[in-house]
């Protein structure tokens, strides 16, 4: 595979440290919360629960400078009556509105396989010079974009009838124990042309022209539950992340492993061959320091044949790399020292942009747990709550 296009522009402004008010946008079984506190992080006060009793896969606000001042919210949701579909708010979640046109693949051709979405996944807005453009990833594995702020949704045909689309995404034949979904959308802070996902199954794929053309990325990633264990696609991956500094840098969580990729190569290298042996380097999320590239976290699980996967021996920790994923530190302080069999899932894991950073990470058994200090000590901040699909550390407009 040829290394990738250099992008028109190469850099990316670094991220500042947050100043003002941290929020988490929490997404649950059973709705979606709201969990606000001061840039001391100590005390947190909730709105919610918003689409009580509907699943709520996703909760994102855009980050982007514009005329309401970062305030709209999607939310990606499952509801009884009206099915997957997407939902905006720009009041910071007080109200909310369904989209006009939620996310729909087109009537299927002749020959072709029909396809329904069966779920809204995982949100991206767009770059910076595109306002009101937004990404979301579906199950099964299909990417749809909104120009309108996410009003109306159409469907990407570059990626979703791709020739290639029934074998890179295993088609019919797909055994994801969750389903199959498109996740982990990322658009290149200096280029809104150039865009990476990631697919449980499938891998991970590139595109240099906003979607219109699509190619796998997945060179030196284990497969090993396939008859090929280093195929060009077919891979099950759990998370990607793209840094917003060093837009070169990418970290990978696979169903087989933890993985950086530093463009413009194309070799995959695994980092999680240097956590602890007994532990492994399965597990479902991977964070960023917004300011480092050397510096992430993940939370490792059993990698064995247990299903959900839990922390390993009932023992949870996160692991911090500060040197690329050379070496890695467990961070328990604060954590259940036994009987603390933790699931936490590929979006539930995030990160603010205050100094120091704050960590945070939802179980599936609704709790949320904190770090005003990087990882060195853990709390509760919140229990009880229905399971935790994903977490979102933001800062809210003034």
């Amino acid at each position: 595979m040829n290394a990738a296009r250099k992008p028109q522009s190469r850099s990316a402004k670094p991220a500042k440290s947050a100043t003002g008010t941290v929020a988490l946008l929490v997404a649950t079984r059973k709705g979606a919360f709201i969990y606000r506190s001061d840039k001391a992080r100590r005390a947190w006060r909730v709105a919610g629960p918003m689409f009580f009793g509907h699943i709520v896969h996703h909760l994102v606000l855009d980050p982007r400078p514009g005329p309401k001042g970062g305030r709209t919210m999607l939310a990606a949701a499952s509801t009884g009556h009206l099915g997957p579909t997407m939902f905006r708010s720009t009041d910071l979640g007080r109200s909310w509105k369904e989209a006009a046109k939620p996310p729909a693949f087109p009537k299927a051709r002749e020959g072709q396989r029909a396809r329904a979405v069966h779920h809204n996944f995982w949100i991206t807005p767009g770059h910076a010079s595109e306002p009101g453009t937004w990404y979301v990833g579906t199950s099964p594995q299909g990417l749809f974009r909104s120009t309108d702020d996410g009003v109306t949704w159409t469907s990407v045909a570059g990626f979703n009838d791709h020739p290639m689309y029934e074998k890179w995404t295993g088609g019919e034949q797909d055994g994801t124990p969750s389903g199959p979904m498109l996740h982990s959308i990322n658009v290149d802070p200096r280029d809104p042309r150039h865009l990476y996902l990631g697919m449980s199954s499938g891998g991970v794929f590139e595109s240099l022209d906003a979607g219109a053309s699509w190619r796998p990325l997945n060179q030196g990633m284990l497969a090993d539950f396939l008859p090929e264990k280093y195929p060009e696609y077919g891979h099950d991956s759990h998370c990607l992340r793209q840094h917003p500094a060093a837009p070169d840098v990418l970290y990978q969580q696979t169903h087989c492993g933890l993985y950086r990729l530093d463009r413009p190569g194309t070799v995959w290298q695994r980092i999680g061959d240097n956590l602890p042996k007994s532990v492994g380097d399965v597990g479902f999320p991977v964070v960023l320091h917004p300011r480092d590239a050397g510096t992430a976290w993940v939370f490792p699980m059993d990698g064995s044949t247990v299903w959900p996967r839990t922390s390993p021996g009932g023992k949870p920790a996160a692991y911090a790399t500060r040197n690329g994923g050379r070496t890695w530190k467990r961070q328990d302080a604060g954590l259940p020292k036994s009987q603390g069999w933790f699931t936490v899932k590929r979006q539930a894991m995030s990160t603010d942009a205050h100094d120091p950073v704050g960590v945070y990470f939802g179980t599936t058994g609704g709790e949320i747990w904190a770090s005003r200090d990087e990882g060195a000590k853990w709390s509760c901040i919140v229990r009880h709550l229905p399971e935790i699909y994903a977490v979102e550390a933001v800062e809210l407009p003034r």
